[in-house]
C-alpha cells in the first residue's frame, strides 16, 4: 500500500470514528483519537456483523484493503458506549 492510499485510508477512519464517537455519546475524541476509533469500530462492527450474521454494507476499497464504513460507524459507537458506561461520567 502506497503513501496516498494509506492516507485516504486514515481520513476514512477518522470520519466513520468521529461519527461514531457522537453517536456514542463522546464528541471529544480529537483526530488521532478519532482515527484510532474509527479502526477498532471497523473490528468490533464487522465482528459483531459476523455473529448476528448480517451482510456486508457500504465497503469502500482503498487500495488492497476493504474499509467496512457502516460497520464502523456502528462499531464505534457500541465501543464508545460500553465504554462511558464503565467509565461513568464526568462533571
Amino acid at each position: 500500500m502506497g503513501l496516498i492510499p494509506f492516507l485516504i485510508l486514515l481520513v476514512i477512519a477518522g470520519i466513520c470514528g468521529s461519527l461514531g464517537a457522537g453517536l456514542g455519546g463522546y464528541s471529544r475524541a480529537g483526530c488521532l483519537g478519532s482515527i484510532v476509533l474509527g479502526f477498532i469500530g471497523a473490528f468490533f462492527g464487522q465482528w459483531i456483523a459476523r455473529q448476528l450474521g448480517l451482510p456486508h454494507l457500504l465497503n469502500v476499497e482503498v487500495g488492497s484493503v476493504v474499509f467496512p464504513i457502516v460497520w464502523s460507524v456502528v462499531g464505534a459507537a457500541v465501543f464508545v458506549a460500553v465504554l462511558g458506561l464503565f467509565s461513568g461520567r464526568r462533571n
